[in-house]
């Protein structure tokens, strides 16, 4: 060991320890079970047992160990976002694809195909940029992956530019923000305007986040380490007070985040938030904002009546694979084509066809990295060694190309329950293309903004 250091040595990283032990010690604190310290015992902590605490010293370790249960935030409500949970539409024994015998992946792909039928399969391409990131696009040090990361959101802006949704006295919502790099541009694209509010949603913590590089007093950044799952924005102390209206966003929001986040803007937002312990009362606050919206006057700029809780959401999507039919926002359309839960199990795990149809081309494949810098691919590698390595059932009766487009149909299915969701919470919502194959292969955008013309009507 280093002089100075801890004399364990660590077998995994091959080297030594490099704590730094109490004077007259060999060994640091995590390791000091090695030596003998006047018959002092080391247990591992009840809370994390990754690390190890002196038995006579428990009690208070576990007063200030990072692992404790914190007091949770005034914004959290269990499970408001989780959707309805049916035990009996879930089944108890979810049988894996590559066991399915021939016959039945064939009925799988039948079903498949019929539920298909009069969905826009050809997506329009809608591959925008915006003058925010054009000095950095132009930057010669950028890398190929940077590069890439930027043409995202460079399309991702001027989606949200053509939609209206920049301007003044918004408050924006990244889910699944990571180091926060959409917030950023959206921020610079912003540069003048005023009465601006970030909240960037991320249950994770994140290393280099770029939140401290916006210093100007006009706009505000505030981070929300709470899973989608619990999240309630009517009680985020921002928005209670100020009541702007939300720009939800996204860059690469993976399966079931995705309509975590759709549910968490039209529903527990959209709808008032009474308590943690009662259902949110959609019906009468939907009702409510539809009858004072024909009375907004030209003159009046923002109130409380005629305040719009959603101006517009822009979402990447991205991992359908990871999509869960408990939190699926488009289950009862699932059911009108005649599909439930066994099916959407089977579809989900097929739609990762659709950007790994076989192994070889996965690792040739243009990786994309999400918003916490972890590549989409490796995801879809482990997806694939788990769906189809081995399989039998697929190599007899699939090209690569039937799995990609059966992969594709799987998405654009599920999406199709997304998007048909939000038209009955009365929004004109969309699909597109944002950016190319060859910058991500998962390019699809989904947009929605209010449309006076698909209002729910008011359930007593």
């Amino acid at each position: 060991p280093e002089q100075g250091r801890c004399a364990h040595f660590v077998l995994r990283k091959r080297r030594f320890c490099r704590m730094v032990p109490a004077a007259g010690r060999r060994f640091c604190g995590e390791h000091g079970h090695e030596e003998e310290q006047n018959d002092r015992k080391r247990i591992p902590c009840p809370l994390d047992p990754k690390h190890t605490v002196y038995e006579d010293q428990l009690q208070k370790h576990l007063k200030k160990c990072n692992s404790r249960e914190k007091p949770k935030p005034v914004y959290f409500v269990q499970d408001i976002n989780a959707g309805l949970k049916d035990v009996e539409e879930i089944p108890e024994r979810q049988v894996p694809l590559s066991s399915l015998s021939i016959e039945e992946l064939q009925n799988l792909i039948i079903k498949l195909k019929k539920a298909s039928n009069g969905l826009e399969l050809h997506l329009k391409e809608q591959i925008l940029s915006h003058q925010a990131l054009q000095e950095a696009l132009n930057d010669p040090k950028n890398g190929e992956s940077a590069f890439k990361h930027l043409k995202q959101q460079a399309s991702i802006l001027g989606n949200m530019e053509k939609l209206q949704l920049l301007g003044p006295g918004r408050c924006f919502v990244e889910f699944g923000a990571g180091r926060g790099k959409l917030s950023h541009w959206v921020d610079t694209a912003l540069e003048n305007v005023e009465s601006v509010q970030f909240l960037l949603v991320e249950r994770a913590t994140t290393r280099f986040k770029v939140d401290g590089k916006h210093k100007r007093r006009d706009s505000v950044f505030e981070r929300l380490q709470v899973d989608i799952q619990h999240l309630c924005l009517n009680k985020v102390p921002v928005l209670e007070k100020k009541k702007l209206p939300v720009v939800g966003i996204g860059k690469h929001l993976c399966g079931a985040a995705t309509d975590l986040a759709l549910r968490c803007l039209v529903e527990s937002y959209t709808t008032c938030c009474d308590g943690e312990d009662e259902e949110p009362a959609p019906k009468r606050c939907r009702a409510a904002q539809t009858e004072v919206a024909p009375h907004k006057s030209a003159g009046n700029e923002s109130t409380t009546e005629d305040h719009k809780p959603v101006a517009g959401i822009v979402i990447a999507l991205c991992c359908h694979h990871k999509c869960d039919w408990t939190h699926y926002v488009g289950r009862d359309f699932f059911k009108s084509v005649g599909l439930g839960p066994v099916e959407f199990h089977y579809f989900q795990r097929m739609s990762s066809w659709a950007t790994c149809g076989m192994q070889e081309t996965t690792s040739r494949a243009s990786t994309s990295e999400d918003g916490e810098g972890q590549t989409k691919d490796t995801e879809h590698e482990q997806t694939l060694s788990r769906t189809e390595s081995g399989s039998d059932t697929l190599q007899g009766i699939l090209s690569v190309e039937e799995r990609k487009e059966i992969g594709f149909l799987c998405k654009r299915l599920i999406d199709q329950g997304r998007i048909e969701y939000l038209q009955q919470q009365g929004y004109k919502a969309a699909l597109q293309y944002y950016t190319e194959p060859a910058v991500s292969l998962e390019n699809v955008l989904l947009t929605a903004v209010p449309n006076p013309s698909l209002i729910p009507e008011p359930i007593i």
